[in-house]
């Protein structure tokens, strides 16, 4: 009998995708951010004026990447008198540092999601911290674009980025906890 030979058809790899390039849309995206008050409350506030690009991998996700750029002068808590406060050098000091921007170094993937890392500057300040992140979709608009909505979350201490003001309390405790909570929402437009 005759041996049985099996063939095989050879194999080719799928063309590669390049990744595709998104616009953050300033006027359906924001950044918020959470701080302690007093020891008894949360304040909550947002910058309201976010730019940047995602460059989406969707053959990989690990290979994507975003920079963001927030306008430190469009904070917002519901509180003029705060919000020139925050505005000063006590804070943010926009006057000498108008930006606060963050660019990815690298995407993770674990069971509980993606984590991205990257260098955030506030006050001419650098330090890596990390967001939980998530797609939430992509659709096509009324004039023929496509969307795409992300969230991300994370938290830093803010006296790493040298906004150490506070004020001691009467009884015990300090004005203003030190970490932020910080949650991000992004509606971006395709570019390429």
């Amino acid at each position: 009998m005759p041996a049985t030979t099996t063939m095989t058809q050879p194999t080719t790899a799928a063309p590669a995708v390049a990744p595709t390039t998104w616009q953050i849309d300033p006027s359906h995206s924001t950044a918020e951010f959470a701080v302690r008050h007093m020891m008894v409350s949360t304040v909550k506030g947002h910058v309201s004026s976010v730019e940047g690009t995602i460059s989406l991998d969707e053959t990989d996700l690990a290979h994507s990447s975003v920079t963001v750029s927030l306008d430190a002068a469009s904070i917002d808590t519901r509180e003029p008198k705060r919000d020139v406060h925050l505005r000063s050098a006590d804070f943010l000091d926009v006057e000498q540092f108008p930006k606060i921007t963050f660019s990815s170094t690298r995407i993770e993937h674990d069971r509980d999601g993606y984590r991205i890392v990257g260098d955030l500057t506030v006050r001419d300040v650098t330090r890596e911290m990390g967001l939980m992140a998530a797609f939430e979709g992509q659709q096509r608009d009324p004039w023929g674009g496509e969307r795409a909505g992300f969230t991300a979350q994370g938290a830093i201490d803010r006296r790493d980025f040298g906004l150490t003001w506070n004020q001691p309390l009467p009884g015990a405790g300090i004005m203003l906890g030190n970490d932020v909570r910080i949650s991000i929402e992004l509606e971006a437009v395709l570019k390429t």
